[in-house]
């Protein structure tokens, strides 16, 4: 007789994360830019995986999207810089996956920090793993594309 098939272990959850948010390793993945009809979109995320974190310029409306594939309802979303931090509401929107997306005007001072931090930008959502996104050129990019 053979044995009964084992069934896959679940991955162990990610440690916690504690210190300076500066001291924490970049989450893995690359960024990528493209231009379609509606704007310009920088992902970051693993490659051959659905993106984790979308950056939208949306050209018409002259806005920036910044959206965080996640499992929870709408939460608050922080952005971290080296020169500041702005937390702002993030709401489900249609995607599969789902993600929590929140909505930045172009002359939010918070794009500028981003797009000039020194190395890193970190992306926390109640609920879920903080990114931690290493500032390449495509966050400049983006915003350039909505200015």
């Amino acid at each position: 007789m053979s044995a009964p098939p084992m069934a896959a272990a679940a991955p162990p959850p990610p440690p916690r994360l504690t210190g300076d948010w500066n001291d924490w390793p970049f989450t893995p993945g690359i960024w990528t830019y493209r231009r379609d009809g509606r704007g310009s979109v920088a992902q970051f995320g693993a490659p051959g995986r659905n993106a984790t974190i979308n950056f939208r310029c949306d050209a018409q409306n002259r806005r920036v999207t910044l959206s965080h594939e996640a499992s929870a309802p709408g939460a608050r979303m922080v952005i971290r810089t080296s020169s500041m931090t702005k937390t702002m509401a993030a709401t489900t929107r249609d995607a599969n996956p789902a993600h929590l997306a929140a909505d930045i005007a172009t002359t939010d001072p918070i794009l500028d920090a981003m797009a000039f931090s020194r190395g890193r930008v970190l992306v926390e959502m109640e609920g879920q793993q903080p990114v931690i996104l290493p500032t390449w050129a495509e966050i400049a990019r983006i915003v350039e594309d909505c200015r």
